[in-house]
């Protein structure tokens, strides 16, 4: 058996977006580059799986029947356990919710629509530690 290095793992992810055409797309980009998939259509099913198995990063929608994305995120950040994981918020607010969601505590901000060389690259900064 063939042991993988850490360099070859791929981060495990949690895509939480109640609308699953954008969850669909969401999964063929990340699927396309190996990474593990989970996947979550609301907030409360994302806490359940959270619970089960905290993923290295949770891109997470704002705009989500209760719970929503801010309260799923504080809720990650309320535990040390769960606080691991790296979050990226996803949403199609534009800029006017960014200082509010990052003073929540979370890594990036996404805005939808975007590009999958988009999304790809702000995997790379989040698991490299950028934040924005």
């Amino acid at each position: 058996m063939i042991e993988q290095s850490d360099s070859d793992l791929k981060a495990d992810i949690l895509i939480v977006e109640d609308h699953p055409t954008m969850r669909k797309t969401m999964r063929i980009i990340l699927e396309q580059e190996g990474f593990n998939l989970r996947e979550a259509g609301d907030g409360k099913t994302a806490m359940e799986m959270i619970e089960e198995k905290v993923p290295d990063i949770v891109f997470l929608d704002l705009n989500m029947p209760p719970p929503d994305g801010a309260e799923v995120l504080r809720w990650i950040r309320s535990d040390p356990e769960t606080s691991k994981a790296k979050v990226i918020i996803v949403t199609a607010q534009g800029e006017e919710s960014r200082r509010d969601v990052m003073s929540l505590g979370a890594d990036h901000y996404f805005i939808k629509p975007f590009s999958p060389l988009g999304l790809l690259a702000t995997i790379d900064e989040v698991l490299a530690g950028g934040v924005g």
